[in-house]
């Protein structure tokens, strides 16, 4: 039996099939849900059972804790509807004329601005014009069906692009990083599909916005403050960049951040090191990087926060800010960086959190 789901405060309605995850479900419907993931770890598509029943499914204690669940909030990549529903989520607007597809393309460069992050643009074919917005990300297609999720660090075009950029970090003993990465050369053929994920700037916000980044976090970060600059909201909403890092050299592209700073009057650029070494000559900011955000701000309610990063800093930011910010829940946008070790060992994010 069919049941009808109704979303908040959108008032959009979609059926759903018994067992089948209300966000396929919703997505099949048209409607843009925010995910990234799909795998019940990111937290992207977590919503609130405003009146109804769900299953929750195979979600990690982790990633959803019982005081979340007792409140009512479920991940709609996991969940299926028991009865009809009623779920609180903010829906995203902006991604009309955005198709996923998988797409053919070629390596056309390879940087390496820090030992174990490799720069590496892709070429499309002339004719794709592929279309995203800030903050997507694709998938490469390895062999054998195997698939890694990259950030797209190229800022939109209203025409589409046809070439890509990803920054891409070292993993040791990873299928891809370690084992793939290191022999490909330039016209290297390749496969991807995207554009995938609702990670994106809602621009129909008035408040400033705080981009929190740690290590190659800062791609996604990269693309939307260049689309923000485009659209001219830095003139009209304040933004702040934090991006940390263990060491300086996991900042590797400061010197475009700090360029911004100089260029782009509303901008302010903050790195933070948590295990800064004297090799790092550094007289900046120390610690997490999500507690320099505190810090500054120590009332969030009037902030608009998108972290990109590690799961563990993400999480920690999301529950420190709206628990000691008074961040507003539905003012926090992420997209957590899953390694295939993240996905097989969710407790151990959750002890370092």
């Amino acid at each position: 039996m069919k049941h009808t789901v109704t979303l908040q405060p959108s008032g959009h309605t979609f059926e759903v099939e018994p067992g089948e995850s209300i966000l396929r479900a919703g997505q099949a419907a048209g409607f843009a849900i925010p995910f990234s993931c799909r795998q019940g770890v990111c937290s992207t598509c977590r919503g609130k059972i405003v009146e109804g029943q769900v299953d929750l499914g195979e979600v990690h204690p982790a990633y959803l804790n019982e005081a979340d669940r007792a409140a009512g909030f479920a991940h709609l990549c996991q969940a299926s509807a028991l009865s009809n529903v009623t779920i609180e989520i903010r829906e995203l607007e902006g991604l009309a004329g955005v198709k996923v597809r998988k797409v053919p393309c070629r390596i056309s460069r390879i940087e390496q601005p820090a030992p174990d992050v490799a720069i590496v643009h892709l070429r499309l074919p002339m004719n794709e014009n592929m279309m995203f917005v800030a903050g997507q990300h694709i998938e490469l297609i390895l062999p054998g069906d195997v698939r890694r999720c990259y950030s797209i660090a190229t800022k939109p075009n209203v025409d589409g692009v046809t070439a890509l950029e990803l920054h891409i970090r070292r993993m040791q003993g990873g299928l891809f990083t370690d084992g793939m990465l290191p022999k490909m050369k330039e016209r290297e053929l390749m496969r991807f599909e995207g554009p995938l994920g609702t990670f994106a700037l809602r621009e129909d916000s008035t408040k400033p916005i705080v981009f929190l980044a740690s290590g190659t976090g800062f791609s996604a970060i990269k693309a939307m403050a260049e689309h923000a600059f485009g659209r001219n909201i830095h003139n009209k909403r304040p933004i702040h960049l934090y991006w940390g890092g263990r060491t300086r050299q996991d900042l590797y592209r400061a010197d475009l951040a700090e360029s911004w700073t100089k260029e782009f009057p509303g901008f302010h650029f903050i790195p933070v090191l948590s295990e800064a070494t004297p090799a790092c000559a550094w007289s900046g900011r120390t610690g997490f990087v999500h507690l320099a955000v505190l810090q500054d701000f120590p009332s969030m309610q009037e902030i608009e926060v998108y972290a990109c990063g590690a799961p563990v800093m993400v999480e920690a930011a999301r529950r420190d800010f709206i628990k000691d910010g008074g961040l507003a829940e539905d003012s926090f946008f992420a997209d957590a960086f899953l390694s295939q070790a993240d996905l097989n060992n969710p407790q151990a994010n959750a002890a370092t959190a």
